[in-house]
């Protein structure tokens, strides 16, 4: 296993949207094995494989607060149950440090394969609900930082490119 690289927003590679997976075989499986890695290292509670610069469908998760609950979505689709919304306070790890109000809807029904390719669907709430979503808004190339204002984005985005230079240097 591996700690991979995490692009960072404004890199463009974010933007790319996700193939689904033809396959779930040992290429796969060892990704998703980095892909944990990377994320419990960061530290985090999701991570898609577009933000390591893979663009295949695959999110990982583990929300418990002892990094006990490892969940795989490959190819994962999303409907939304009803209109209710929430507001969540949503970082990531292309964003290192910033943390912005989101409003997602409440709930959603997920359909997915697992690490195996065998075929799942949950109907999650609360943080899981909001991970799934967020995780899922990567392989569609988008960010939480698109459902901000665009001043707050470009706030970001100055302070990101300012310390992509003080690294590069």
């Amino acid at each position: 296993m591996a700690v991979l690289e995490i692009l960072e927003f404004p890199d463009s590679r974010l933007r790319t949207v996700a193939k689904p997976v033809e396959t779930v075989d040992e290429r796969v499986r060892n990704l998703i094995d980095d892909m944990f890695e990377t994320m419990y290292d960061a530290p985090g509670i999701g991570l898609a494989a577009s933000q390591i610069n893979v663009h295949e469908q695959i999110i990982v998760i583990d929300v418990s607060e002892d990094s006990s609950e490892p969940l795989v979505f490959i190819n994962p689709e999303i409907n939304v149950l009803d209109g209710e919304t929430f507001e969540y306070d949503e970082g990531c790890l292309s964003v290192p440090g910033f943390y912005e109000t989101v409003v997602r809807p409440q709930h959603i029904h997920v359909k997915a394969l697992d690490r195996n390719g065998e075929p799942f669907e949950m109907t999650p709430q609360g943080l899981l609900a909001v991970c799934i979503q967020h995780e899922n808004d990567h392989l569609l190339g988008k960010l939480f930082v698109d459902y901000i204002s665009p001043l707050k984005r470009n706030r970001i985005r100055g302070k990101m490119d300012k310390l992509h230079k003080q690294k590069s240097s």
